[in-house]
Order: C-alpha cells, then sequence, then structure tokens
C-alpha cells in the first residue's frame, strides 16, 4: 500500500520520535543509504561508473552510506560539496568517516565520467533557493544528460532552481508538493520508522516550534489574553500560569471581579484586568475586542460559566477578532450554537467528548480510534481550525492529517488539568508555531508533565503540579 505524502517539516519529527522509541537515526540513515544503493544497482550495469554528490547535512550522510554500498559492486566515487569540517551532524560526520575512501572535493567533479549521478546535497531543511556552491552543482548536474537519482528530495526543491531528476528515492514517503515534473519517477523506500512515530505525538514535535532570535526583546516569544473566570477563579489562573511556564512572554488574564482578585493572588507573574461584574457580559465585548488587537493569542473559555449573557458575549468577541484563538470549555459551547462565528477564524478548539458533541452534535466513539479519528478530522475540516479532543487518548487534526497522544496518567482527570493544556497550547501558539504544531506540542507536554507531577505525587496530583513540570519537560525536549 503506498504511503500517503507527508509535509517535508515532518521529516526531522519522525526522525525525533523514531530515536525517541528506540530506532536510533543512525540506523535510520543507514537504511535510507542502503535504499538509494538498492535502486541505484537495480537500474545501472555492472560496469557503470556512479558519481554520488554529498551536502554537508544528513542528506549528504545518506550520501556517504549510499556511495559506501554502491562500491561494493560498482565503481563508484563520492564528491563533498563543501569542506569536511562543515559537516553539521555527527551522524553524517561518522558516515564520512567510512566513506573516506571515496570521497573526493566537488569541484574535481566531471559528470561526463559516470553513467549515473547520486543526488545527496541537499534535503528538506533547505530555506529558500541555494547559493553557492550547491547553486552552481545544481545547474551543472541538470546539463549533464545523465541519469539522475536524488535522495529523498531534490536538492533545491521546492524552489525554482533544482535539480531535475530521473527519479527520486523518497524515503519513508513522499513529500507533500513532489510529483513526477519535478522529481521524476518517485519509488519510496522503508527505512525502518516506526509507524507508531507518525502516528504519535513524541518530542521530535517540538522541532515545529520556531527557534528564538538570539536578539529578541519582551513579548516577542508571545503575548497572550485569557479571557476566563468569573464562576471560577483558579481555571483562568492555571492558563495564565501555564502559558508562562511554557515560555510565553506575557500573559494577560481578562476576568470578571469576582475571579480578579485570587488570580492576582495566584501568581504575579500574570498580568489581571479585571472586568465590572459578576460575569462575563456584553459590556465588556468592545473593551476585550480592542484590547486582543496588540495580543498573539487569545484564550477563551477557562472558568466563564454559561450564564446567558456570558455566551453571548463569547460569541460577539469570537465573531469579532482576528488573532489567532484558543477555545475551550463553555467557549466551545457557544461556537456550538452559533457554528458561523468560526468562518475565517483560526487557531485551536479543546473539547473533551461532552463538549465535542454540543460543537458538532456528534458522539464520538470511547473504544473506536479510528471512527474518533475521522469525526475529528472532518469537523477540523468543517471549521477549518485545529480540534484537540481530550481523552483517554488524545486526538488531534487539522483537517488534513490525524496525530494522537498516548502520554498522560489516570490521576490527570484532577480538575484543572484542561486548562494547563489551553495554556500550553496558547503559548506555543504565541511562539509562532502552527496551530496543528501547538496542539500536538501542547498535548504532549501537559501529558509528560503529569507523568513527572505523577512521580512524585501519585494520585494526590494537582493541576499546579502539573504546571511546575513543564518547565523541566523544555529542558529535556526543547
Amino acid at each position: 500500500m503506498a504511503r500517503s505524502a507527508i509535509p517535508p517539516e515532518e521529516v526531522k519529527v519522525l526522525d525525533i520520535n523514531a530515536s525517541y522509541l528506540g530506532v536510533r537515526t543512525i540506523t535510520l540513515m543507514e537504511n535510507a543509504g542502503a535504499a538509494v544503493a538498492e535502486y541505484v544497482l537495480s537500474i545501472c550495469k555492472p560496469d557503470a561508473k556512479v558519481a554520488v554528490l554529498c551536502g554537508k547535512g544528513n542528506n549528504g550522510g545518506d550520501g556517504f552510506v549510499a556511495a559506501r554500498h554502491l562500491a561494493k559492486a560498482v565503481r563508484a566515487e563520492s564528491y563533498l560539496a563543501e569542506p569536511h569540517e562543515e559537516i553539521t551532524s555527527d551522524i553524517a560526520r561518522v558516515n564520512m568517516e567510512r566513506a573516506k575512501d571515496t570521497i573526493r572535493p566537488l569541484e574535481h567533479f566531471h559528470p561526463g565520467q559516470y553513467e549515473i549521478i547520486v543526488d545527496a546535497l541537499l534535503g528538506v531543511g533547505l530555506q529558500g533557493r541555494p547559493r553557492d556552491p550547491y547553486s552552481k552543482f545544481i545547474k551543472t548536474v541538470n546539463q549533464s544528460r545523465r541519469t539522475i537519482v536524488s535522495v529523498d528530495v531534490p536538492s533545491g526543491w521546492p524552489s525554482d532552481l533544482q535539480v531535475r531528476p530521473t527519479a527520486t528515492v523518497a524515503l519513508h514517503a513522499p513529500k507533500l508538493g513532489m510529483n513526477p515534473h519535478n522529481s521524476g519517477k518517485i519509488i519510496v523506500k522503508d527505512i525502518g520508522i516506526p509507524k507508531e512515530a507518525e502516528t504519535y505525538c513524541g518530542p521530535g514535535d517540538f522541532a515545529l516550534i520556531p527557534r528564538r532570535k538570539k536578539d529578541a526583546h519582551k513579548g516577542d516569544a508571545g503575548r497572550i489574553l485569557v479571557i476566563g473566570g468569573g464562576p471560577y477563579a483558579g481555571a483562568p489562573a492555571f492558563t495564565g500560569m501555564a502559558a508562562m511556564r511554557a515560555g510565553a512572554d506575557l500573559t494577560f488574564v481578562a476576568t470578571p471581579e469576582p475571579a480578579a482578585l485570587p488570580v492576582s493572588i495566584y501568581s504575579p507573574n500574570i498580568i489581571v484586568k479585571p472586568l465590572k461584574g459578576e460575569t462575563l457580559s456584553e459590556e465588556h465585548v468592545d473593551y476585550l475586542v480592542d484590547f486582543a488587537r496588540g495580543m498573539d493569542v487569545v484564550a477563551i473559555g477557562p472558568g466563564l460559566g454559561s450564564a446567558k449573557e456570558t455566551i453571548s458575549a463569547v460569541q460577539d468577541i469570537i465573531s469579532r477578532v482576528s488573532t489567532p484563538l484558543v477555545i475551550d470549555a463553555d467557549a466551545i459551547v457557544a461556537c456550538g450554537d452559533r457554528p458561523g462565528i468560526l468562518k475565517k477564524k483560526s487557531g485551536v478548539i479543546t473539547p473533551h467528548a461532552g463538549e465535542f458533541k454540543k460543537l458538532t452534535g456528534k458522539t464520538v466513539h470511547p473504544d473506536d480510534q479510528e471512527k474518533r479519528g475521522e469525526a475529528v478530522r472532518e469537523a477540523a475540516s468543517r471549521f477549518k481550525m485545529t480540534i484537540l479532543l481530550k481523552g483517554p487518548t488524545d486526538v488531534i487534526s487539522d483537517g488534513r492529517f490525524v496525530k494522537l497522544n498516548r502520554v498522560h496518567n489516570d490521576a490527570m482527570t484532577v480538575g484543572g488539568t484542561g486548562d494547563v493544556v489551553t495554556g500550553i497550547v496558547a503559548s506555543v501558539l504565541a511562539q509562532n508555531a502552527t496551530p496543528f504544531a501547538a496542539a500536538r506540542v501542547g498535548a504532549f507536554t501537559a501529558g509528560v508533565a503529569g507523568n513527572l507531577a505523577f512521580e512524585e505525587k501519585s494520585y494526590g496530583l494537582l493541576a499546579t503540579d502539573v504546571i511546575e513540570k513543564i518547565p523541566f519537560v523544555l529542558r529535556r525536549y526543547l
């Protein structure tokens, strides 16, 4: 059965998650290079001469392995595009050393000497158009009129300057956007990535969070507005502090007066914006919509309650804000009553099973993971929002892809843990991750933090214990 195409950015996720599951990256590279060599040998004559062009990253490492395997059967030589000191990964360096007897500098490459050229110059990590020396070598390869086999993706893809291969050996799965026009014949090779690495969230998902700039200023890592509380004070406080512990720079909690003082007392790290009255109502809408314009994310719902005026205010706020949203608790019910307010919105909705039914009108099957996944995928596609369905196994979908999270423990049924998830998701989203990535990282982070807390607190675990373990998860995986 043919594998579905995956986004290029998922390649690093899969490598890390495979390692987390016990399959080392160096093993995957060995399998990848061997698979490329196997295909090349299947199309070449016994007396063929093969050149393997290698870049400085892991794609080049795959090339070194392929060259080593090819050299056992045909005349194979490898060429390195940059000085060997520039090799960027340890495993690529190890495989360069193993193939060093066949390696020459790429400026010595003359395509006319070879029947087949293996392109292992650049992989999926390329940003923008290739620069020299790669741009020069890509042009040389394209002008060679030789059989060209690219490793995983054509070098330079998907820019306008890319290798135009005869064939591409796609590792594990084709990448979204690859087709016969830009990649030649696409041959998919299994390299030993466990199915679970693609099915379940893991530490690899952290690779989807953009790196922080070294010259960043206060607020660059996210400004979050939490709209919650009134009947309940703990929920918005948990969401706000979880967002801070997950790396957001600034978190504001807008909450009715009865909850404002308890939230302030909970932590001085949260900036509280008291709202006049006992509950959120229409009189607060204009102020909150205006305040949201200066935010990166609005998290709405924790602890708001279900008063009629509150639900109406939530609906108006959601319909008017353009900021990415994380929608939780009673705000989900408000969306179920008026689903049109989600039109042209972006962000994450975080229901449990009961809230999912109020949002969609559909009951999810507790024991049928495939049906649960399809129900969440269909709802996410319909609303054009990422949905994180919380449960014994969390189900996350952006409407196209589905991921599961099985990391947590049964003590996490304690009140407030859902609010913690909301805060983490909002924080990651505010750090410029996509909604789908933020939901995946949020679910996994909360689960690992919960497991760390459970080691100490057992069934006495509290939501605050989970919050305090979030930095330990970031230190381990980010």
